[in-house]
């Protein structure tokens, strides 16, 4: 015998259109402003740019099979890489180191979260022109406090790391403030036990602060590594066009912009789109099955 329907409240109703009310606009925002334009640019790779924008001339996979000879491209590959190899782990560690410092009571503590967190409402456009000017080889601060005289962001051997120092600069109140987040939902009562049993402060970071927020941390990593990868604005506001290292620092949104942009090409500015895509994809999809090792989900 079937079992009569559960009859709806006019609360569940109620909750369920409030539900959707509340989901409908994200949902707009993703499909218009991300998912859309994915599949826009995918069928875009395979056109070649009409003139004057119009008239575009389906080439199949002619803007692959020269992205693919292009050297120029797997340089601004091999960059994006290096920023993010730099740019990843620093961030993570000093901002974590920074969280558990400020989650403890200390006096001007609030002080102390604002002004790391200040470079993430400043204008990238000020932060690119204050660096530029710190890692001036003639006048620059840095080179006058350490006696030295190097070309931070002209020698092509070492300029790509001083953009991942600006990178790590501008991220670590960000990264703080989603370790303190996590490091707030961690219970006193294991540090009462720890503390009871001996352990130092060192031993407790290892085997409680770190497990407990290996979650946060994990959102941390795969988000920072999305955001490592499409690195465009430090390297745009701090390198010049004629600047000599720009061919080893830029990146590939970089080399989509200015083919899409100042060359007019962007049939083949959305290929490399679509290869910085794959990589994104490729790296996410590690951490997915790596991280099953090493997070812990309470």
């Amino acid at each position: 015998m079937a079992k009569p329907k559960k009859k709806v409240t006019s609360r569940e109703r109620s909750e369920f259109r409030w539900g959707w009310a509340f989901i409908i606009p994200t949902m707009l925002g993703l499909i218009i402003l991300n998912i859309i334009p994915i599949f826009q640019t995918i069928y875009k790779s395979f056109f070649k740019t009409g003139d004057f924008g119009r008239g575009n001339i389906f080439v199949g996979l002619e803007n692959y099979q020269t992205m693919f000879a292009d050297s120029q491209v797997w340089q601004a590959l091999i960059n994006t890489i290096k920023y993010a190899i730099v740019e990843v782990p620093f961030s993570i560690a000093i901002s974590l180191v920074l969280a558990v410092l400020l989650n403890r009571k200390m006096k001007g503590r609030s002080v102390y979260r604002t002004i790391f967190f200040l470079p993430m409402v400043a204008a990238p456009a000020a932060v690119a022109m204050v660096w530029r000017w710190l890692f001036n080889a003639d006048f620059g601060l840095i080179n006058h406090v350490f006696g030295v005289h190097v070309n931070w962001v002209s020698d092509p051997n070492i300029a790509i790391f001083s953009i991942a120092v600006i990178g790590i600069w501008s991220i670590i109140g960000y990264n703080m403030v989603l370790f303190l987040a996590g490091l707030q939902e961690v219970p006193g009562d294991y540090y009462e036990a720890a503390d009871i049993d001996g352990a130092s402060g060192v031993r407790q970071f290892f085997s409680i602060t770190l497990p407990l927020i290996s979650p946060t941390i994990f959102f941390v990593l795969v988000t920072r590594v999305i955001g490592a990868l499409q690195v465009f604005d430090l390297i745009f506001m701090v390198m010049d066009k004629s600047n000599p290292a720009l061919i080893k620092t830029q990146s590939l949104v970089y080399l989509f912009y200015e083919y899409s942009f100042r060359q007019k090409n962007q049939g083949y500015g959305s290929a490399i789109v679509v290869l910085l895509l794959v990589v994104i994809m490729i790296v996410t999809v590690f951490q997915m099955i790596g991280q099953k090792k090493w997070v812990y989900y309470n």
